[in-house]
């Protein structure tokens, strides 16, 4: 295993990942709460989480990777009751879509995808211990943590607690003993149709203990990499730690790794302001191969734009790899400058996962291993691609359609009668049922757009 080093929101330092188990590492990452269809926001930190459980089992670990699903929130009531439908319902149709509009990126699927609704009854026990231990109190059928309990409170966010506001508005505001004291269980409000008993009154979980639950029944406490995206950071994450810190007397991970955020004509890109574009629809015209490009194009740390010319990009990258591919020479061995390349890809992987870099070394790669007829290296591009999650780029090609191969055979007839309209009329139609007509001095070739 070569070192691997991994950015730590807490420390704000690279540090070195050292698991509580040498062989074995638990990643936990916050997923979507299923109100609507998600968007390609909400994809960075599914690819990336995904991709480093890829690295790491290269580098030999045993990876269990959680993300979870919340199937329980405000926004959710609000989006059912504006379409007038019971919000267990909605919850479980945007459940189910999430996973096919993520399947469709052809990633693979994490180990655990918990569902807040399954895990009601970790939930109460946890928040039973925080009271019991005095860092929660019931009011009124909620239950609050006393922020102020907490000693170390600040400390992933590097914020002081009192410029901190938990986003709660009025909500509880007269019930609470401190206004930065967030809800831990809320009780059941009129025209909210899900419910759960507890100790406190019926009711149902406040947003953060659901992932402290989820986390420590799936993974245990000191667990290694808990990871989000950055607009997690405070105030759900820092709950998080604070509320598994008071009630356990441990922390929850060891390392905090957080994605930037995708960004829209300059802002993050967010359902509530409506700069969003919905994976399906961006899988549906650039494919899952470019859309996985392009999430990793740039470090995970960083914000990332979004925009028809960041995906152009992405889809030339992937072109230009999938033809480099079909150049190589199947089961030649990789001489010595390609071996180099090969680490340094990894070698980049390994230094804060970055993607970035390590796609620089793969073009490399592929520019050396191009220029040498006998280079061979297949077996070393399928290995860097397989990390990546875009091993389908050295798939056979399809066969084109006959209709789309009659319109090619009449293209190159036009062509041969210097009917150069009717030439490019045709090549348009090709395009326009997804493939590119090239021509050689052997005929044309059909190849997948």
């Amino acid at each position: 295993m070569r070192p691997i080093r991994i950015h730590d929101t807490r420390s704000g330092e690279v540090l070195p990942l050292q698991p509580s188990d040498p062989a074995r590492v638990g990643i936990y990452a916050c997923g979507p709460t299923v109100y609507s269809r998600i968007h390609i926001g909400n994809a960075r930190p599914f690819v990336i989480f995904s991709l480093l459980k890829r690295f790491l089992e290269h580098e030999g670990y045993r990876v269990q990777l959680v993300i979870n699903v919340t199937d329980v929130n405000d926004k959710i009531y609000d989006a059912a009751r504006a379409q007038g439908r019971p919000s267990a319902e909605l919850a479980e149709e945007m459940t189910r879509l999430y996973r096919a509009d993520t399947d469709a990126l052809e990633i693979g699927r994490p180990d655990h995808e918990p569902l807040a609704s399954q895990t009601i009854g970790p939930i109460v026990e946890h928040i039973a211990a925080l009271v019991d231990s005095g860092h929660a109190y019931p009011a009124d059928g909620d239950v609050y943590f006393r922020v102020r309990s907490d000693a170390d409170y600040g400390s992933l966010s590097h914020r002081r607690p009192d410029d901190m506001d938990q986003g709660e508005g009025v909500e509880g505001a007269q019930r609470k003993e401190d206004p930065l004291d967030f809800a831990l269980w809320k009780a059941h409000k009129q025209g909210e149709d899900t419910v759960w008993d507890s100790p406190w009154g019926p009711g149902r979980p406040g947003w953060h203990i659901e992932c402290s639950a989820m986390a420590e029944q799936l993974l245990g406490l000191g667990f290694d990499i808990h990871g989000g995206g950055s607009d997690l950071v405070f105030p759900h994450h820092e709950n998080e730690a604070a509320q598994t810190r008071a009630a356990r007397g441990s922390e929850l991970a060891r390392l905090w790794m957080h994605n930037g955020m995708i960004q829209f004509t300059g802002e993050k890109m967010a359902k509530s302001t409506g700069n969003i574009a919905l994976l399906h629809e961006v899988l549906a015209e650039y494919g899952a191969e470019t859309v996985v490009m392009y999430l990793i194009s740039g470090h995970y740390r960083q914000p990332l734009a979004f925009s028809d010319a960041a995906l152009e990009q992405a889809a030339a990258n992937v072109k230009r790899i999938r033809e480099a591919a079909r150049r190589l020479t199947a089961g030649a061995p990789s001489h010595a400058g390609l071996e180099g390349l090969r680490e340094r890809f990894f070698d980049a992987l390994a230094n804060d996962f970055n993607t970035a870099q390590a796609l620089g070394h793969l073009n490399e790669w592929l520019a050396e291993a191009t220029s040498v007829p006998t280079a061979g290296g297949d077996a070393d591009l399928r290995e860097m691609l397989g990390v990546l999650g875009l091993e389908p780029l050295l798939a056979a090609e399809a066969e084109a359609p006959t209709a789309v191969r009659e319109l090619a055979e009449q293209r190159e007839q036009a062509r041969v009668a210097r009917d150069f309209a009717t030439s490019d009329r045709l090549r348009d139609e090709i395009a326009a049922q997804g493939w590119e007509v090239r021509d050689g001095a052997d005929g044309f070739e059909l190849l997948p757009r």
